[in-house]
């Protein structure tokens, strides 16, 4: 069997990660062969380098290039993949295409978030209503997702995000990341997100300022593109900017989170978080926004907190209830990490996905 991949860019992204991932464990799979194609020249996961599967550029010149067509047209026409799996709306438009004109099974697995309010306006909603008749599998990564998407249920499977536990292998002791961040708080909380409209770190930072008002045994900490940005940091009020690390993009993200009490993600939409599964598999108490895949991962008042959308108090809430009791925070942690090991490993992951591979080629 013959995979052709096809992504938009390889940026620090959760698609981009559990893409990763499945690669990494198809190359134990006999007869299966991967290839790769990206419109983006931007790699930030550099492994991907090291699979030694064939990787091809195809770079838009403007966000609406037609040319690109005509290129996958030809490139799958020479290379015959069986398959071709798109990880984002965009290469499903440009897979949707290809795939009717050369007969080749059409795999979408664009479906990553759960869009809510008037989905007339947003675009990736729009172009999975052109794109899904087209398919041959639908796949997401939250049933939520497949729901808020009006995916064909004939034809949609949901396969959680798996999480691969060797990345806690090279996880950096705890008093050397304070250290480096210049910690001296009892406490740290946490929230990793890029900065971006569809993560809510205004809720966040306004949580962080209800909490800070009363105490200030607090660092808050704010991991993801953008998180140190201007427009992030002006969303905190001087006084309390000395409780806060704006820390970007880091790699080795596991030994950032491992100093973390208590990690959060604020959202307004969400399939299955990678942050979340990351914070759990670390044995860390989760608050976040309900809704969407996220209520899939989390069990509320078992492995963490379910909070109102866009609520600061209700969130400020959950996590003095957490800072205020150790033993919960403890008890919390550990029952989210083993539904982590249970319900969301790579092999889990892995297995499913040629599961609905070869369902694809029979249809």
């Amino acid at each position: 069997m013959r995979i052709l991949f096809i992504i938009d860019c390889l940026t620090s992204g959760g698609k981009e990660r559990r893409m990763v991932e499945l690669l990494k464990g198809l190359k134990k799979v006999e007869g299966i062969q991967c290839s790769l194609a990206i419109m983006s020249y931007e790699i930030y996961y550099k492994e991907v380098l090291d699979f030694n599967i064939p990787i091809n550029y195809f770079i838009r010149k403007t966000k609406k290039d037609f040319s690109i067509f005509n290129k996958l047209y030809h490139f799958c026409q020479d290379t015959k993949p069986d398959v071709i799996h798109c990880w984002d709306s965009m290469t499903a438009v440009y897979s949707a295409y290809v795939c009717k004109l050369l007969g080749i099974t059409f795999v979408n697995g664009m479906v990553i978030d759960t869009p809510a309010g008037l989905k007339i306006l947003y675009k990736h909603w729009v172009r999975a209503q052109f794109v899904f008749p087209f398919s041959d599998i639908i796949i997401g990564n939250s049933n939520a997702g497949l729901k808020s998407y009006r995916a064909p249920a004939r034809k949609s499977y949901c396969i959680y995000n798996g999480y691969n536990f060797e990345r806690s292998s090279n996880i950096l002791p705890v008093n050397e990341i304070r250290k480096q961040l210049n910690i001296d708080t009892k406490y740290i909380v946490g929230m990793v997100a890029e900065f971006s409209i569809l993560k809510d770190y205004k809720t966040y930072y306004m949580a962080a300022k209800t909490i800070l008002d009363s105490r200030n045994d607090i660092t808050f900490v704010a991991i993801g593109k953008n998180t140190d940005a201007d427009e992030s940091l002006k969303l905190v009020e001087e006084k309390h900017q000395s409780n806060f690390r704006f820390l970007g993009t880091k790699s080795n993200i596991e030994s950032y989170i491992n100093i973390m009490d208590i990690c959060v993600l604020a959202t307004f939409t969400e399939g299955i978080s990678n942050a979340i599964m990351e914070y759990m598999a670390l044995g860390k108490p989760v608050v976040a926004t309900s809704g969407g895949g996220t209520n899939e991962i989390i069990q509320d008042k078992i492995t963490g907190y379910l909070v109102k959308k866009s609520d600061p108090f209700d969130l400020a809430e959950k996590i003095q209830t957490l800072l205020n009791d150790s033993e919960l925070r403890r008890q919390m942690g550990s029952l989210g990490k083993k539904r982590v090991e249970n319900l969301f490993s790579i092999d889990r992951m892995v297995n499913d996905y040629v599961s609905v591979y070869q369902k694809a080629l029979i249809k």
